[in-house]
């Protein structure tokens, strides 16, 4: 996996966002295409433009900070969706200018299948973000352009088409989708059929775990996993977590398919060969049921799972509806063993009185609080006031989206307690993580 933290030339990233600058992107197109020019079967390279609809709007009716910040959300929520949908590919997000981000991908995929991708997309950047000020939550409304690259099509071509294909977009009323090809097409698949789709795939246990290994700092040592979903869908292929929870949701199937992730990662880890942890993702839907304390318990009792080896990560959009009843249902759970860590730490606006108010074991860094580190003296000054913080009131730190030594050895000497990413692992399969587990023991 390439993606945005190859980008090791500060100059290269968008400075507001920490995503890659129009220079990196066509730096990489350019490199994509000399590689296609070597190779008998080159992989064809996807290209999507999405542009938010009237953004200078909301800078005049938010001001510009609150602008600034929700372009920092839109940037972590298309690097989410990357790092959930393109696991095994070459891809590279970018902020190009104002309101408009581009994605690239150098594998195969199906004009259905990036579609898909692209409302999927438009689905994660249109959900509400809170915090930008008192008057409550903001929604952008994109519009996105579709292409396939041509056989020796400069990354110049390239960006004229996106441009004229998603100006076609704005101006093709109820049409969110464009191709630069000049073809508008449909969605890949009816969100009834893939509704429909998704409840056959839970009755026939086709939802697939995979695991994010976690090690422990500073030695490194392997300490669990993060469990993740994965649908392996017959016509549109991979469809990642956040994705795959979006269908779930307009299904009103969430609390199934979460009940049925749990379930399978706390029977897998239960039989691991020593006593790693395991952590789980909370959606909105677990903690809006009043049973859901009660029946994780009855999970983790029926896998024959020590509670004190689980941890719950729930993130800000997850505690928006009710902070004090949340606060109170995670306090059950560690009353019994069970830890929190609050997820995504730094994806955009903190309510710092989640730190105070919930019962917290761990905070766990957004990628975007590493992205820049190794070079950028202000992001190493964030991190490290951020590590101040939570010491101070407790907590353990851990960091995602590891990719390079430098980063490890830099979080390690800044005081992190663990460490995920791409660095050492990629999620594994369960039989994969078993015998990862066995081999650590071994050493």
């Amino acid at each position: 996996m390439e993606g945005i933290g190859q980008i090791t030339n500060a100059n290269a990233r968008d400075s507001l966002t920490g995503l890659a600058g129009a220079s990196a992107v066509r730096e990489r197109l350019m490199c994509w295409h000399d590689q296609a020019a070597m190779s008998d079967l080159p992989a064809p390279v996807h290209v999507m433009l999405l542009g938010l609809r009237r953004f200078d709007t909301v800078n005049l009716a938010y001001g510009e900070a609150a602008g600034d910040g929700a372009l920092v959300t839109v940037a972590q929520r298309i690097l989410h969706f990357c790092d959930d949908e393109f696991e095994d590919g070459d891809w590279i997000a970018a902020r190009i200018g104002g309101g408009k981000f581009l994605l690239a991908v150098h594998e195969a995929c199906s004009r259905e299948r990036w579609q898909w991708l692209a409302e999927a997309l438009a689905d994660a950047v249109a959900l509400p973000i809170a915090g930008l000020d008192q008057s409550g939550t903001l929604r952008l409304w994109p519009r996105v352009a579709l292409l396939r690259a041509m056989p020796g099509e400069s990354p110049q071509m390239i960006f004229d088409r996106m441009g004229e294909a998603l100006e076609l977009a704005r101006e093709q009323h109820g049409k969110r989708v464009v191709w630069a090809d000049g073809n508008i097409t449909p969605r890949g698949l009816p969100s009834a059929r893939l509704e429909a789709d998704l409840l056959g795939a839970l009755d026939r246990n086709e939802i697939e775990v995979l695991y994010q290994p976690q090690y422990s700092l500073p030695d490194g040592r392997l300490s669990g996993a993060e469990a993740l979903a994965r649908w392996q869908h017959p016509q549109l292929g991979r469809i990642g977590a956040s994705a795959l929870f979006a269908i779930a949701e307009r299904a009103d199937h969430v609390a199934q398919l979460s009940r049925r992730i749990a379930q399978q990662a706390l029977m897998a880890a239960a039989h691991w060969p020593y006593a790693a942890r395991l952590s789980l993702n909370v959606t909105p839907a677990d903690l809006a049921a009043a049973s859901f304390a009660e029946e994780l318990q009855l999970l983790i009792d029926y896998a024959g799972f020590a509670p004190e080896r689980l941890t719950l990560e729930i993130t800000e959009h997850v505690l928006l509806t009710d902070l004090e009843r949340s606060a109170a249902m995670l306090a059950g759970l560690r009353d019994v063993g069970v830890r929190i860590a609050l997820d995504d730490f730094g994806a955009g606006f903190c309510n710092f009185s989640y730190l105070k108010i919930l019962p917290l074991d761990y905070l766990k860094l957004d990628r975007a609080m590493i992205g820049g580190i190794e070079t950028g003296p202000k992001d190493l000054a964030v991190l490290r006031a951020i590590i101040a913080m939570a010491k101070a009131l407790g907590l353990e730190i851990i960091a995602e989206g590891i990719e390079t030594e430098a980063q490890c050895d830099l979080i390690a000497r800044e005081g992190c307690d663990y460490f995920q990413g791409f660095l050492r692992a990629a999620p594994l399969v369960q039989a994969e993580f078993h015998n990862l587990l066995q081999t650590t023991r071994a050493d």
